[in-house]
């Protein structure tokens, strides 16, 4: 069988997810399992056990599907922000709920439809053609074990055969579509007051005992952070600069060794012009596209220059360059447009070649032959290398042999003396501040605050420089008294108080209106300006106004009969009173275009939403018993 050759020749083949979907699958509905009792028991779903291994290993690929799509912005507290230890637990017990289900339901996947949907994988095809080279690259840079991702893929196939037949009989009908196209592309236009707080601010008396009040009920947020004051040696690199002799022998031999680096590969310098022209354009669109960028063709290959062309006729971002796109070589542009130009010869001009983005004309000036750089050509280069290098290796060493030999529980000022260095102390300072003279790096800052009493840093390299840190000082994290933060609680009082002022003033407003005071009448005897957004949709930021949460939901269930919200509504610009102005309609022939598309989106909607329902009445009826509950404190 495929997938025992398979495993024979990927003993360590390792993935995370191959794809988003068999990712929303095995995270939202599957999660992954052992087939094991051994271990803590963490749960039974009608007498099937879930073991602890089978959740260690489950919670580990989620932590590491959600480090992959939070990238930089991941930390672990995320961990107890997301309820991740008990959802882990609950795709878990869907999981066995479903397979028990499909069990029932006579719902199986065989080896051989395994096998069939990884050899009809795009990801693992050349050419059309299944590739286990492919497949084993991919799965290798992916990190993940080929039995795991044969696993998930019949997971995949179970999960789409219980959709098949839990849903073959759910349609879309053309109102349900043209229901949901109209909910997410009709437009409205509001009419809207704003109340801006500044200028409530000057009717603002502070009363003392309700700034005392106000400083009580927000104190931490006025916490002052640690600080702490520290000494550092630099080391600099260039210093070491005269200590330095590069031989020609070292230079060779960096050349022999890394020769690649200095390979160029065949690059040719073009010029086009863009006829654009949608993927999804109608056969009548793209004729009258291909007859116009035709006729310039024809100027083109008439001798009419390329670059006045480009700049009268296309359509794309180097139009006002005449088209210019500079060097390039293989794998930098559009597979169809490459390979049109790279068959091109010096002075030659393409016929019309398609791309997504519509029909290109393209003109090779230049071509640079793949050639590799000889010695001479590349000697300075290397030298540079070399010597910096060798530099930043001097610096390094010189950090950790001043480390070697400190004497414990040293003074890093008196040391750095003691060694014909300089030491430099910096004031007191917060994590959340860049470091004075040295700039803002997360990780040494997390380090620097990480040292406790007179304890020395490991060298830590920072903008080419090598820096040994001691803390001098820290003053730890304190509430201060009002007396401390007078000036910033005043004026965020003030703020306060102006916001609130502006709120009851709106609120006034509108119960007015909604009385049945005329629009225009009250904003002349208000003395308020009445202002008008442009159109917009449901999902589109209201114009003028921004974002507030939840404010499309009220506004576009306004209509003229009930223009008027219960409430106003509050964002960093001020505080509004809305009016419903008008709606436009959609657009009938849009809808044709797009009818398929949105079809398919309400299509998926119910689906998921079925299958929530048809989940929830699973566990409605199974005996589920956690016996290792979690509590996200």
């Amino acid at each position: 069988m495929l997938l025992g050759i398979m495993r024979k020749q990927a003993k360590s083949w390792l993935i995370k997810f191959l794809i988003g979907i068999i990712a929303l699958v095995f995270i939202f509905y599957f999660g992954y399992s052992f087939r094991s009792e051994k271990g803590m028991k963490m749960a039974y779903v009608n007498g099937e056990l879930i073991s602890g291994m089978e959740y260690q290993k489950a919670f580990k690929e989620n932590i590491e599907a959600l480090q992959r799509q939070y990238r930089d912005a991941w930390n672990d507290s995320m961990i107890k922000a997301l309820d991740l230890q008990n959802r882990t637990l609950e795709n878990l017990i869907n999981q066995k709920l479903i397979s028990q289900e499909a069990e029932r339901l006579g719902l199986d996947v065989t080896e051989r439809e395994i096998q069939d949907a990884i050899v009809n994988y795009p990801a693992f095809q050349i050419d059309g053609q299944f590739s286990i080279n492919r497949y084993r690259t991919v799965l290798d840079s992916n990190r993940m074990s080929s039995e795991d991702f044969e696993e998930g893929m019949a997971k995949q196939l179970l999960f789409l055969k219980l959709r098949q037949f839990l849903f073959a009989f759910m349609e879309v009908t053309e109102q349900e579509a043209l229901d949901y196209y109209t909910f997410e592309n009709k437009k409205i236009r509001l009419n809207f007051v704003q109340f801006i707080p500044d200028n409530f601010k000057k009717s603002i008396e502070v009363d003392q005992a309700e700034l005392n009040k106000f400083f009580d009920s927000s104190r931490h947020e006025y916490e002052i952070p640690e600080k702490i004051k520290f000494s550092y040696i630099q080391i600099d690199p260039d210093s070491f600069q005269k200590k330095i002799t590069i031989t020609d022998r070292q230079i060779e031999d960096y050349y022999e060794f890394g020769i690649d680096a200095f390979s160029q590969p065949k690059q040719i310098r073009a010029r086009h012009i863009l006829f654009k022209l949608g993927q999804d354009a109608s056969p009548e669109q793209v004729e009258t596209v291909r007859q116009k960028a035709n006729k310039v063709l024809e100027e083109a290959r008439k001798g009419t220059n390329f670059d006045a062309l480009a700049r009268k006729y296309s359509e794309g971002p180097t139009k006002e360059t005449g088209g210019d796109l500079g060097y390039f070589s293989a794998g930098q542009m559009v597979e169809t447009f490459e390979e049109a130009a790279f068959k091109l010869k010096t002075g030659e001009i393409s016929d019309l070649v398609r791309t997504q983005f519509g029909y290109h004309i393209i003109k090779v000036e230049d071509i640079k032959e793949e050639h590799t750089k000889n010695l001479n050509e590349v000697r300075d280069q290397i030298m540079d290398i070399l010597i910096r290098n060798a530099k930043n290796d001097l610096a390094q060493e010189k950090a950790l042999s001043l480390l070697d030999h400190m004497p414990y529980d040293t003074d890093l000022v008196n040391y750095a003396e003691q060694n014909g260095l300089e030491a430099k102390y910096l004031d007191y300072f917060s994590q959340s501040e860049p470091i004075p003279g040295i700039g803002n790096n997360d990780k040494l800052l997390q380090i620097i605050f990480s040292l406790e009493g007179r304890e020395v840093s490991q060298p830590f390299e920072l903008n080419d420089k090598m820096y040994i840190f001691q803390i001098a000082d820290k003053k730890e994290a304190y509430l201060p008294d009002l007396k401390e933060v007078l000036g910033k609680v005043k004026d965020n009082f003030t703020s306060f108080l102006s916001v609130r002022k502006a709120r009851e003033a709106a609120e006034l407003y509108l119960e007015e209106l909604r009385s049945g005071k005329d629009w225009i009448q009250l904003s002349k005897e208000k003395g308020m300006k009445p202002e008008k957004t442009d159109f917009f949709s449901r999902n589109d930021p209201i114009p003028e106004i921004g974002y507030i949460s939840g404010i499309q939901d009220i506004v576009f269930n306004l209509n003229e009969k009930d223009r008027y919200p219960e409430k106003v509504f509050e964002n960093e610009k001020g505080v509004f009173v809305i009016r419903w102005d008008t709606e436009e309609g959609i657009d009938m022939e849009e809808y044709e275009k797009e009818k398929q598309k949105y079809r398919f989106s309400l299509m998926e909607k119910k689906h998921m939403y079925a299958f929530e329902n048809w989940v929830q009445s699973l566990r409605i009826n199974s005996d589920i018993r956690i016996i290792t509950p979690f509590q996200n404190k």
